[in-house]
């Protein structure tokens, strides 16, 4: 099986069987946001304990690049840092742009979404998620918003 049949897979399976979709009841940190260019939508729900994410989770609808990139993300900020999950992120956007390769120790199922690059459009899809979450952790504890998703 070739390496992009294997991410296919693995992107196609957080969309069908996404981890972590559904609200998290006491959420410190709760955000929403859309692509309004395709009907992609995301909320994100986080707990925070000890200055790290204890648990995170999502709610939302869209396409399978969308859903998944959530899923995943949910995976692999719970239980870090909030210094490192702000630095994931960073770094997730920087493999979107194409300025970050991707080691697969540090991003796991993430590297899966390496290939969106090759399609420019679709790279928003693959931000929302990260950039609700990051909306999330800067409000401190009172993030609450509805703003469109523009890249």
């Amino acid at each position: 099986m070739a390496l992009d049949d294997i991410y296919k897979e693995v992107i196609l399976d957080h969309y069908k069987n996404p981890r972590n979709k559904r609200e998290l009841p006491g959420a410190e940190l709760q955000c929403h946001a859309n692509n309004p260019l395709c009907g992609d939508e995301i909320t994100v729900f986080a707990h925070v304990d000890g200055g790290a994410v204890a648990e995170v989770t999502f709610q939302g609808a869209g396409c399978s690049i969308s859903q998944s990139s959530a899923s995943m993300m949910t995976e692999a900020v719970t239980g870090v840092k909030i210094g490192d999950a702000r630095g994931l992120a960073e770094r997730f956007r920087g493999m979107m742009a194409g300025d970050v390769e991707p080691a697969e120790d540090e991003f796991g199922d993430l590297v899966a979404l390496k290939g969106v690059v090759q399609y420019p459009i679709r790279i928003k899809c693959a931000v929302l998620a990260w950039d609700v979450l990051q909306e999330a952790l800067d409000g401190a504890g009172s993030a609450s918003g509805a703003q469109p998703h523009t890249v």
